[in-house]
């Protein structure tokens, strides 16, 4: 097998989640052994890890819409990938992303772009279950 061209398109986490969970459901009730075996963990063990994570909360509607909200913005597509995939939230975070960005984004581009990012869903943080207070005093102290 040969690779003519390895950068003809890239994909969103959403992308590829959605093609991992149609996969699985195209090979439900089948018997994986050997290679096929190794592909079923890996693409079961990848869904698993991505509908953790905020691609999982969108759709092809929110995705359009960022990415037409981010032409005013002068962006390569691999930049716009990243701020969809890994949701910067400092300006920190955003410079490593953005490359030049000091010469390419003026301050209020920059906070709007900041902002923009964070008006993605995300799903909300679980929230570790409160300890249980015991109604008995411990008597040996």
């Amino acid at each position: 097998m040969e690779i003519i061209d390895k950068n003809v398109a890239m994909l969103s986490n959403f992308e590829v989640h959605d093609l991992l969970a149609s996969l699985q459901t195209n090979t439900k009730g089948k018997k994986p052994n050997g290679r096929a075996q190794n592909l079923a963990t890996i693409t079961y063990e990848t869904n698993e890890y991505l509908s953790k994570t905020p691609c999982a909360l969108q759709d092809a509607k929110i995705i359009k819409d960022f990415l037409n909200d981010l032409k005013l913005v002068k962006l390569t597509k691999a930049e716009k990938l990243q701020l969809l995939n890994l949701r910067p939230v400092t300006q920190v975070e955003l410079q490593l992303l953005v490359e030049e960005m000091e010469e390419r984004l003026s301050e209020e581009e920059t906070t709007a772009l900041l902002e923009r990012v964070a008006a993605l869903p995300c799903p909300q943080p679980e929230q570790p279950e409160p300890p249980v207070e015991s109604d008995t005093m411990d008597t040996n102290s």
